[in-house]
């Protein structure tokens, strides 16, 4: 893109981005934020600060998960400058200082927001912080549980016996969380997911047209937190994503602890955010907003574990003031250059806050459809 730098940081599953381009100018470091936390940085310039324009928007990037690895998953198969095996990518994303996020990179983005912001208004930090984008967010759990069964039935993926069994799994897990057990609301979520594998014959939660991968097949649900990351998260770190991080990179680096492998802890960083996982931040974004901070969501319409209905349902719930405007505002198309007839997303946008409905992409939206996500990221970032 040659306007934005791309800064790649590791916490817990985190990705800290800004837009590069191959070839471009790399920094990168190893460093403990706290004892027993270290944390991985790996930052792309862009060719128009290489110039000695400083001007260029910088972006924060946060995976999902949690525990999915932005600097391997989000950087190789998603937004950086170079794919898995090493070509460069035509549609990288490579200042003012934007967060960007995917799936529960959203509830970390939302917070982080909101703690940078304080920082900034007491002068602890000099930042301009010019918004924060929420890609198929964990904002609110429930709303997309709720909306899991009303989706597959209408894409004809359930029956209405099968409809009944998955709105009733729902149901169970809104009890838990109105009963405030959120751990427990987290199990019989994970037990909702194996009622869909069985009434769809297994549909992939990440793009409901595309087949699952051979590490989403059917397994055993005796330890129920292994099964659900090697649901979300495992299918992220295939081997030969693996091998180049733990190959290739580790060695280009220099600086990774031979005790440390490439995806290793994934597993215990969903195990240790379990009674978080089901939590809603819907609040925060309000706060955010409230501030006048940028707000946008973006979500791929494929997408079954994070739908757009569910999605919508959340943004219905905001206390903000400007949402009856928004809420009566038609949405625009979008097109992409190489097709400029044919619609890639539609758009929505009020003051601060935005909406885009990503068309033919699911979960990971700059993976299935990079070219509307770069146009996405211009439009948001206003370059």
């Amino acid at each position: 893109m040659g306007r934005l730098r791309i800064v790649l940081m590791l916490v817990s599953g985190a990705l800290l981005v800004g837009a590069a381009t191959s070839g471009a100018r790399q920094d990168w470091g190893y460093v403990s934020v706290r004892e027993r936390a270290r944390l991985f940085w790996w930052l792309f310039y862009s060719e128009r600060e290489a110039g000695g324009n400083s001007s260029a928007p910088l972006v924060l990037w946060l995976q999902g998960g949690p525990g999915a690895s932005g600097c391997g998953f989000g950087n190789f198969e998603e937004i950086g400058p170079l794919d898995v095996d090493l070509n460069p990518r035509n549609y990288s994303w490579n200042v003012p200082f934007y967060i960007f996020s995917e799936s529960y990179g959203g509830k970390m983005a939302a917070a982080i927001g909101l703690e940078l912001l304080q920082a900034v208004l007491h002068k602890k930090v000099k930042c301009h912080f010019a918004g924060v984008a929420l890609g198929d967010s964990w904002i609110s759990p429930l709303d997309s549980v709720l909306f899991w069964g009303p989706f597959l039935h209408s894409m004809s993926l359930l029956d209405d016996l099968g409809l009944d069994e998955v709105s009733a799994a729902a149901a169970e897990v809104q009890a838990a969380l109105e009963a405030g057990h959120y751990q427990q609301a987290t199990e019989l979520w994970a037990q909702t997911e194996d009622v869909i594998e069985r009434c769809t014959a297994g549909v992939n939660f990440y793009n409901i047209l595309k087949e699952r991968s051979p590490e989403q097949s059917p397994r055993e649900r005796s330890q129920h937190l292994v099964s659900l990351f090697q649901r979300h998260v495992r299918p992220l770190q295939h081997r030969s994503l693996a091998e180049l991080m733990n190959g290739p990179i580790r060695k280009k680096l220099k600086i990774i602890p031979d005790f440390v492998e490439w995806g290793g802890q994934a597993n215990e960083v969903f195990r240790n955010m379990e009674g978080d996982f089901m939590k809603p931040v819907i609040d925060t974004v309000d706060q955010l907003l409230a501030a006048g901070v940028n707000v946008t969501v973006y979500n791929g319409q494929l997408d079954l574990i994070v739908d757009s209905l569910g999605q919508e349902a959340w943004v219905r719930k905001l206390k903000w003031q400007g949402l009856p405007v928004f809420s009566r505002q038609q949405w625009t198309p979008l097109y992409t250059r190489s097709h400029p007839t044919s619609t890639a997303a539609f758009y929505k946008h009020y003051h601060n806050f935005g909406f885009f409905w990503v068309l033919k992409a699911g979960h990971m939206i700059p993976a299935d459809q990079p070219e509307m996500a770069l146009q996405l990221l211009r439009v948001v970032t206003g370059q």
